[in-house]
């Protein structure tokens, strides 16, 4: 079947929820994809955020073969070995006590959201149930995460939406101790906005909220969807700041490219649930957690962390000194590999000449050209990039 009649038959039978570029990418392998007219383009989008080990690779691709051939679903009724294990690696490498796992970052959320209301409910006393969001942010698309978001423009046309949810600025803290009320119970952030446009807070933001939200008792919630799993340079970014969370959220590059979710939390903030308060039918089933567990494993001892910060500063370097050729580019920031473009117009074109030039990048906000490639990308990677964007921004 041709290109064309694929992009017939998708415009025909799937609905008309994506803005979707005119290529079908059908195979991918390390940092690079094919479309189904053959041609290989370096991929720095990664399913957004969620390849970071690249695609098909042959680890993973292995431990869920062997797993389909074992045992390939079973209902949370039962116990199930491999979502064991994971638990296990997830709470021993991080702040938590237990994990929930599921199959979207949303819907990681969505539990969050639900803990931390029963937490209000039962444990603070009383009906504390209102959480604090940030302006510019993003938790999702289900009813109440989009809610959670702190941009209108995802809820238009979905009203009535839940009650519940208060929106500050991001990066002031002083806004958030404002919102705080007898209802609040808890604070949910992001440590940097990704589809919010790549913003990173000041060094001591999540420390000064850490403490806020210690000194007003309420729980304090991270959105590690997007910047989880080694995408700043450490496993979860929360450990460069010096504090842990009462209830963090991963998905994305959970299972890279596997659907996976999890929310882990303290025992405190866990102990608010009981049997029949939150299930998923396919939350950490065995072969979304046999690719879990050889994910993290490849993330923690194959370098792919010291490549992450290695590359991702040498790849921030080379931007900045592109910014200094070019009058679009407003500014450039990031860390690791989470890196934005901040442009003086609109970033449409830009993403559709590099991909002319064999470059898969991504806009977001309208003007801020988003990259999170594989982990496992090289300098001789970023050179092209580098070299692709200043032959596109020089006759924009």
């Amino acid at each position: 079947m041709t290109t064309e009649e694929l992009l017939a038959r998708s415009s025909q039978y799937i609905m008309n929820t994506y803005r979707r570029i005119p290529i079908v990418l059908v195979k991918g392998e390390g940092a690079r994809v094919w479309d189904s007219n053959g041609r290989e383009y370096l991929d720095f989008v990664a399913g957004i955020a969620v390849c970071s080990l690249g695609h098909s690779h042959p680890a993973i691709a292995e431990a869920i073969r062997n797993q389909a051939e074992t045992l390939s679903h079973v209902s949370n009724l039962y116990h199930i070995e491999p979502q064991i294990h994971v638990a296990e690696r997830l709470v021993t490498l991080s702040f938590a006590d237990k994990a929930f796992f599921c199959n979207s970052g949303a819907e990681a959320n969505e539990a969050a959201i639900k803990l931390a209301r029963k937490y209000g409910h039962e444990i603070m006393g009383g009906k504390r149930f209102e959480i604090i969001t940030m302006e510019n942010s993003f938790h999702g698309r289900t009813l109440t995460t989009v809610t959670a978001t702190g941009q209108r423009k995802f809820q238009l046309g979905f009203d009535p939406l839940p009650e519940g949810f208060r929106y500050v600025p991001f990066n002031d803290v002083s806004a958030v101790e404002k919102a705080i009320t007898e209802n609040t119970c808890a604070v949910m952030v992001e440590p940097i906005q990704a589809e919010g446009g790549i913003v990173i807070p000041d060094d001591d933001y999540l420390r000064r909220l850490r403490r806020l939200c210690d000194d007003k008792g309420i729980l304090l919630i991270l959105d590690e969807v997007q910047v989880g799993m080694g995408r700043t340079g450490t496993l979860f970014a929360y450990e460069q700041s010096g504090i842990n969370p009462d209830i963090m959220t991963l998905a994305k590059a959970l299972g890279n490219g596997f659907p996976v979710g999890a929310m882990l939390a303290t025992d405190a903030a866990a102990a608010a649930f009981v049997p029949g308060n939150h299930a998923s039918t396919f939350g950490g089933n065995p072969l979304g957690m046999a690719a879990c567990l050889i994910t993290i494993d490849t993330i923690l001892n194959e370098g792919v962390l010291d490549n992450c910060k290695a590359v991702g500063s040498y790849f921030l370097d080379r931007l900045k000194h592109l910014k200094e050729d070019h009058d679009i580019i407003v500014d450039v920031r990031g860390r690791g590999l989470i890196v934005g473009i901040e442009l003086s117009i609109a970033g449409d074109t830009i993403v559709e000449r590099a991909m002319e030039k064999g470059v898969l990048i991504n806009c977001t906000n309208g003007n801020i050209l988003r990259f999170v490639p594989p982990l496992i990308i090289t300098r001789d990677d970023v050179d092209m990039v580098v070299e692709v964007l200043d032959e596109v921004m020089g006759n924009a």
